[in-house]
Parts: C-alpha cells; sequence; structure tokens
C-alpha cells in the first residue's frame, strides 16, 4: 500500500488538487506496479506564514 505525501502552499483551486491526485496516482500505479486502489495520496497544504526560503518567511515578502 503505497503512501505518498504533497506538500505545497496553500492557494490552488480544488481542479487543480483533483489533477495532482490522479496523475499522482497514476505515476505510482505505472512506476512501482501497484494497484489504484492500493494507493492512498496526502495532499498537506502550508500557508505562507509558516513557510520560509533563505531565513526569510514568504508571508514577508
Amino acid at each position: 500500500m503505497p503512501y505518498v505525501t504533497v506538500k505545497m502552499l496553500e492557494g490552488r483551486t480544488d481542479e487543480q488538487k483533483r489533477a495532482l491526485v490522479e496523475k499522482v496516482t497514476a505515476a505510482v500505479s505505472e512506476t512501482i506496479d501497484a494497484s489504484p486502489e492500493k494507493i492512498t495520496v496526502f495532499i498537506e497544504e502550508m500557508n505562507k506564514g509558516n513557510y520560509a526560503i533563505n531565513g526569510k518567511r514568504l508571508s514577508d515578502q
């Protein structure tokens, strides 16, 4: 049972997240020959205040 976690900044539409989940599931299924029914995808959304690059929060830029 493969579990895939995708971490990304918030702000994507439901349609974008739906497409992402479908394509990740297909890629995992094809790559490791796993049944799509056994693949679980988690989306973890982060807000810009909790994410920093080069010592600066994205919300401060």
